[in-house]
């Protein structure tokens, strides 16, 4: 069993800052190692970076709820068990500070908490992005990616995005009503927002548009709920986009052996995906 430990940290990745913030040892050594593993890997295309290190993930368990560690909100670092999102939020940041020249893990755990939470900074359980179009939307704003679902043929929508707070059973911080309040306001502001999603029927016709490294969100027709799952693009040696993922199926981080058309045909209630770009 890992034992993990909360400390604070003060970087000046951006400018001086606390963060507190969880770890175990195994994982302080896991980065250390990932920063030689991808030693590199750097390309002048960003998004074939993206998946050169996405790929160095590749066989890490799958494991649900891992921020969702102790009694308040903390930054949590776990490379051993990875869900969708955490997945796609480390190598992304890795992504950057490799972009950037850096190994520090000051640096990494900066980056991870821009990506992270809204507008870049913790500030208890509600600032984490919970909802991926919010996570889109926010760190487009920081300029750390661009939405192109637009641009590759999606089509705006509209929904009512509300299943945290109308499955507060299953979030255990939200039996805070401090905690439960600011999710619902952060759902209203969601639920006056369009989403652009590329529909399922045109994803096909539409994949030449899609580049590697592009992270791909997939919709759903679920009440309240806006992605139920994410990964990366990757173009692999049959030409077609594929998805690299962590995955629940295989229970571990993987490339779909089908493109990522025919993978989603396959995924009750997928309606679509949102496509985001990031910034080298």
């Amino acid at each position: 069993m890992k034992v993990f430990f909360t400390f604070f940290l003060v970087s000046n990745f951006f400018c001086c800052f606390s963060q507190q913030i969880t770890c175990s040892q195994e994982d302080k050594q896991a980065f250390e190692d990932k920063t030689i593993a991808i030693d590199g890997l750097l390309e002048n295309d960003f998004g074939k970076t993206m998946v050169a290190i996405g790929k160095t993930f590749m066989g890490t368990p799958y494991v649900a709820k891992t921020l969702e560690v102790g009694e308040i909100e903390t930054l949590v670092i776990n490379l051993h068990g990875l869900d969708c999102t955490t997945f796609v939020e480390n190598v992304l940041a890795f992504s950057i500070l490799l972009k950037k020249g850096q190994s520090d893990f000051g640096n990494f755990t900066q980056a991870l908490e821009t990506i992270r939470y809204k507008d870049g900074k913790l500030d208890g359980y509600a600032s984490r992005l919970h909802y991926f179009s919010e996570w889109i939307a926010n760190n487009e704003k920081k300029g750390l990616l661009k939405d192109v679902t637009s641009e590759i043929g999606g089509m705006e929508i509209t929904k009512d995005i509300n299943f945290m707070s109308t499955h507060r059973d299953l979030y255990p911080f939200l039996k805070d009503d401090e905690n439960f309040k600011k999710i619902q306001a952060s759902e209203n502001y969601l639920n006056d927002q369009s989403i652009c999603v590329l529909p399922q029927d045109k994803i096909e016709s539409n994949e030449h548009l899609i580049q590697s490294g592009d992270i791909i969100a997939l919709a759903t027709s679920i009440n309240g709920l806006d992605v139920t799952h994410t990964g990366i693009a990757t173009r692999e040696n049959d030409g077609r986009i594929h998805l690299l993922h962590a995955s629940t199926g295989s229970m571990e981080v993987e490339v779909t052996k089908l493109p990522l058309s025919d993978y989603l045909k396959k995924i009750k209630k997928n309606t679509g995906i949102m496509v985001a770009r990031p910034n080298p």
